[in-house]
């Protein structure tokens, strides 16, 4: 993802280069994403950026990691409000991720600009792995899997990954059409309570 080089940067020549990372990746396409803009940007030699990362798709990779991090922390803080509901954080971080508040939160809002800026860009394809798939690593303690059928951490994964593709949906949706927020939040609620009790009456379930 990073070199050496670039963690053994003093602080705050690093975030100052990730800033400008941040506002190149949030203003233009990734395909018309500038190095040269960055590195302009950043206030540093162009030759820096190849000693701090090998490419822009590198660079993005760190960026998206960023983000993984900043969510983890918004999905421990609410699971450990709510008592480690699975089902209810989702509506919880729908609300607070889409809430006029986002402004507030500078990771979220560029996330938000490169997504609009990027629709149709297949994001998982510039991961060298699904964030979602470890999203959950370091949030078992603040957990509670004991209402679920399969109450195992294999089980509660699995649930747990179609619920963010859910939540994911509803967010990318309300991004893109802010004005129907409402309409993508019930319809969230709907998935949720699908995964949550099933599709098939109880006389059809095996």
């Amino acid at each position: 993802m990073c070199t050496e080089t670039f963690l053994r940067l003093p602080e705050e020549k690093r975030r100052r280069f990730l800033d400008a990372a941040w506002e190149e990746f949030s203003t233009v396409r990734f395909v018309d994403v500038s190095i040269n803009q960055i590195v302009r940007r950043a206030g540093i030699p162009r030759g820096s950026f190849y000693q701090y990362f090998t490419s822009k798709d590198d660079l993005f990779a760190y960026l998206l990691e960023e983000v993984r991090n900043h969510v983890k922390e918004e999905y421990r803080r609410a699971l450990k409000d709510n008592g480690g509901d699975i089902f209810q954080v989702q509506l919880d971080c729908f609300d607070r991720m889409t809430s006029q508040e986002l402004a507030l939160d500078p990771m979220m809002e560029r996330c938000m600009l490169f997504i609009k800026n990027n629709q149709g860009v297949d994001i998982q394809r510039l991961l060298p792995t699904r964030p979602g798939q470890r999203l959950l690593d370091g949030l078992w303690d603040v957990i509670d899997l004991s209402g679920l059928r399969d109450p195992s951490p294999d089980y509660g994964r699995a649930v747990f990954c179609l619920l963010m593709t859910a939540l994911g949906s509803a967010f990318m949706d309300t991004m893109l059409c802010p004005g129907e927020r409402a309409l993508y939040r019930e319809e969230l609620a709907a998935k949720l309570e699908i995964v949550k009790y099933g599709s098939l009456r109880a006389e059809g379930r095996s």
